[in-house]
């Protein structure tokens, strides 16, 4: 029998964050200038931060380095609430995109636990 491997793209939390990120990036491409410069440009950077984080953390050798890029992420996400807030405020984005990006958001807390707490208890080290 093959051992099977753990993958990016088996981890949920770094699935909904990086499809996530491509669809903000996607909106915040048909933003005018000076939203995209100003909102857009910190929006994409937290988006970004939340797979990015995750994907550090499962390079990362040790299990407390790993669980520490994890826990990153949370604060990337909370950051990324934030802009999404502004965002929908400042009429930057539309109801079914503010519903979408929420709705993916309020996902990835769960998600991230339990690859903290799959990462905890599965690690020797």
């Amino acid at each position: 029998m093959e051992k099977a491997y753990l993958t990016l793209a088996k981890i949920d939390a770094y699935m909904i964050a990086y499809n996530l990120s491509n669809y903000v990036w996607n909106v915040i491409m048909a933003w005018e200038s000076f939203a995209k410069w100003t909102v857009g440009k910190q929006f994409t950077e937290a988006i970004d931060s939340i797979s990015a984080n995750i994907a550090e953390g499962f390079g990362r050798y040790h299990k407390k380095e790993k669980i520490h890029f994890y826990r990153f992420s949370f604060g990337s996400m909370e950051e990324s609430r934030d802009w999404t807030r502004k965002a929908a405020h400042r009429g930057l984005l539309t109801e079914e995109q503010i519903v979408h990006i929420v709705g993916e958001l309020d996902k990835l807390p769960k998600s991230i636990n339990q690859l903290i707490q799959y990462t905890d208890e599965k690690l020797k080290f």
